[in-house]
């Protein structure tokens, strides 16, 4: 093998590496210059890639005993390469095939260790025709990687055998493996997401991926579909070049494209920026899934059998669901005396049966309502819009229908509106879905919630329309309140719940926001809050449902226990001042932290108390009162991997008290006593917490490179109870560990006296709050905002 690796005959596995490198290092160098230049574009890359590999192999397989014609042993490529889309820093899927005659084990190392020595990724296997075969009866990975088979090098004859072979066993047994496969299918979309929705796509194994098309190709090579059309294969090349410059620029195996790489990718395939990619890639992943799953069901893998003397036998039945609506099958379709050019109801029932039953709409049906269903005249028949809300109330069963009707065009004749938000990718990084598929989940998740409002078709219509003012340049909000009224008085709704509608809209973030970055039990906040609505209790219980809806349609960690008990806190006062209640006085410190302070007195010692509640804590600080409490307890919790979401800081009996509602960033809450330990050394100064929170920054990530520039707001009036002359300053910036830490700081050196604090944390951003007493020296504004910028920074 050393004799093999460094004759001077055969490419040795660092040459390959090296020249692989030069491949990708080439276009390196030439990146600023876009696709034109130097650089190989993404088709040739991958021909280039897979070209150097087989050369490899096909040299170094003579050196390592593989021989020819007759020899009995064969080396296939697989996969990538077996396809000839080797993309950058792909495995080599490899398969030793051999007649058994003679041993191969030699002649696989000589083969598998010169790679693995170099770093090149390898998937191998050494097996005779029939093992490989009795594998591939098991294994469904392994059939389906069968069906890529390319001869690399030595007995050209063990390759036709194992390739022949593998794909007739697969179109033979096709049908008997179609519910594993769909299985499979599932399994992986539920781990991947979505391609055409997802704001991180995983490229390969997400719905509507890469791996999507191997499925569609597999069905089509067993002849139970047709071969892809051009769109499809438009979208594969889409994919495909994306998934290839990914890898590229990354210089590692990467198949999850994230926003910050989307510029420089878009840039390369001629896209203009990573919002034009993004579209385009959400637009290729909806044609791939629509493919596979019209694929999946003409096989009639998901068709109901029935045994019928003895013998399993598929039966389709036509149910009636509704007037001109049929379930065939495991299809919703049109009835055979149904003319959809002369019912303009008829979209919307089979739309409202197919979301009610959780069947696909037939694709046949969909062609004939797209041919001939005539546009809805405003307003709409009342039955009409009972079908529409119908619809929207069907929860999971409604993802499903909106992208059939979307991709044949259906939906924007129902909602011309929705194309300015169709695949739109968010602006924040809070969101994981794009807008459009961000209002569907929203809608989804209030069909769960419509017995907690009056007006449910006022709450499903709502989280439809809430974010539609996206994409166009303004307030989302605002454009999106003047579209809501312009929807409502296209479905026929009355005036008054037009402009209801509209409030929804216009005011869809008003509690949440106001919730997480004000004190709720301030009346000033309170009344603000019910003057802005007008007074509404339905309303405001359709905006306490949505603000639900919304939040857990956004991302992971968006909707806590924190954030529902502060929302519910303050539609709770909201309902009690609609209804002249008083409001009960607010009261910064409760009994036990009263106590708790007053045994600090005593001992003059600092101490915590920790109250937990599943996830959600209360830790309580106390300290003889100085400036710097807040910033030490905030510093202690961020050290401890607490997130704060909010700080109320009092003082009894000469004691400063900080209440802090905590909850761990991952695993449970630390020992009290080593959260009291530290509070300890950091009142006394023996803790440096300053150097320490550095540190955990450098080793779990700071402040992001490209983060944008801090911002403080200033509020007057706002600030609550507490205080009448207070102010409340907000500040947006990146998230970052000792955050809250370094502004406390930075309030507490300038003189501030912190009443209360509120944090929100929105993917990798924060919106802080904190409330103090106004200063009334000269600059002083300026002072604190030059302080708070400098800390955020």
């Amino acid at each position: 093998m050393a004799q093999g690796e460094h004759a001077s005959s055969t490419p040795t596995a660092a040459d390959l590496v090296r020249a692989r490198d030069r491949l990708l290092g080439a276009g390196a160098t030439t990146r600023s210059a876009g696709p034109s230049g130097s650089r190989l574009n993404p088709g040739a890359l991958r021909e280039a890639l897979a070209d150097l590999h087989e050369f490899w192999l096909t040299a170094h397989a003579a050196q390592a005993g593989v021989g020819g014609r007759g020899g009995g042993v064969a080396l296939l490529a697989v996969g990538g390469l077996g396809r000839r889309e080797l993309v950058p820093f792909s495995d080599l899927d490899l398969v030793l095939a051999h007649d058994g005659r003679k041993p191969v084990d030699a002649v696989a190392e000589r083969l598998w260790y010169p790679l693995w020595n170099s770093g090149v990724g390898l998937d191998h296997s050494v097996r005779t025709v029939g093992e490989a075969l009795d594998v591939a009866s098991h294994d469904l990975r392994t059939q389906l990687g069968l069906l890529d088979a390319r001869h690399m090098a030595g007995d050209a004859e063990i390759t036709a055998r194992l390739a022949t072979a593998a794909r007739a066993q697969w179109r033979g047994g096709v049908r008997k493996r179609l519910g594993e496969l769909i299985e499979s299918v599932r399994q992986r979309w539920a781990r991947a997401g979505e391609v055409a929705h997802w704001v991180e796509p995983d490229l390969k194994h997400g719905r509507g991926g890469l791996r999507d098309l191997a499925i569609l190709d597999a069905l089509a090579l067993a002849q139970l579909i047709d071969r892809p059309g051009p769109e499809v294969v438009a979208a594969h090349t889409l994919l495909l070049d994306t998934r290839t410059e990914l890898r590229r620029i990354a210089g590692r195996p990467r198949d999850v494209l994230r926003p910050q790489d989307g510029d420089e990718i878009a840039a390369i395939l001629g896209l203009g920026d990573r919002f034009a990619l993004a579209r385009a890639l959400s637009g290729a992943g909806r044609t791939i899934a629509y493919a596979l799953d019209v694929a999946l069901r003409s096989t009639g893998a998901t068709t109901p059998t029935r045994k019928v003397l003895g013998v399993l036998r598929r039966q389709p039945e036509r149910r009636p669901l509704d007037e001109g609506v049929v379930l065939h099958g495991n299809e919703v379709a049109l009835a055979r005396d149904a003319d959809p050019g002369k019912d303009p109801g008829l979209l919307l029932r089979v739309a409202a049966a197919a979301g009610r039953t959780g069947h696909p709409i037939a694709p046949v049906a969909l062609s004939r309502l797209g041919e001939s269903a005539p546009e809805l005249r405003a307003p709409w028949p009342e039955e009409v819009r009972q079908d529409l809300v119908a619809l929207l109330g069907a929860g999971e069963g409604l993802t499903d229908v909106v992208e059939a009707l979307d991709r044949t065009g259906l939906w924007a004749r129902l909602f011309p509106e929705w194309g300015a938000v169709r695949d739109l990718p968010p602006r924040d990084a809070a969101h994981v879905w794009t807008v459009d598929r961000h209002l569907v989940q929203a809608t989804v998740n209030a069909a769960r919630l419509v017995t907690s409002v009056s007006r449910p078709d006022l709450l499903l219509i709502g989280a439809l329309l809430h974010d539609l003012g996206k994409g166009r340049g303004q307030d989302h909000s605002v454009v999106g309140a003047a579209l809501a009224t312009q929807v409502g008085a296209r479905l026929g709704l009355p005036a008054a719940d037009v402009a209801t509608l509209s409030a929804v809209v216009r005011h869809h973030l008003l509690l949440p926001h106001t919730a997480t970055r004000r004190d709720v039990t301030d009346e000033a906040t309170v009344h603000r809050v019910v003057d802005t609505l007008g007074g509404d209790p339905v309303l405001l219980e359709l905006l306490h449902a949505l603000a639900e809806a919304d939040s857990l349609a956004t991302g992971p960690g968006v909707w806590t226990d924190w954030k529902a008990r502060l929302t519910a806190e303050l539609v709770s006062h909201c309902r009690m001042a609609m209804a002249g209640t008083p409001l009960p006085a607010a009261d910064p410190l409760d009994d036990a932290q009263r106590a708790l302070a007053q045994t600090a007195a005593e001992s003059g010692r600092p101490d915590i108390h920790v109250d937990t509640v599943d996830r959600l804590a209360t830790v309580t600080f106390v300290a003889k009162d100085f400036p710097g409490v807040l910033s030490r307890a905030a510093g202690v919790l961020a050290l401890n991997s607490l997130e704060v979401h909010a700080a109320t800081v009092g003082s009894h009996a000469g004691v400063a008290v900080g209440a802090f509602s905590v909850t761990p960033r991952f695993g449970s809450m630390p020992d009290p006593a080593l959260l009291r330990e530290q509070f300890t050394r950091a009142v006394s100064g023996s803790l440096p917490l300053a150097e320490k929170l550095a540190a955990k920054e450098r080793d779990y990530g700071g402040r992001a490179e490209d983060a944008p520039a801090p911002k403080v707001l200033w509020f007057d009036h706002e600030a609550g109870g507490l205080d009448s002359a207070a102010v409340v300053v907000e500040l947006r910036c990146a998230d970052r560990i000792g955050l809250l830490h370094s502004v406390a700081d930075a309030l507490e050196r300038c003189g501030v006296d912190v009443l209360w604090a509120r944090v929100a944390t929105l993917g990798g951003s924060a919106v802080d709050s904190f409330s103090f007493a106004a200063g009334t020296t000269p600059g002083w504004r300026s002072a604190v905002e030059v302080a708070v910028l400098q800390a955020a920074r």
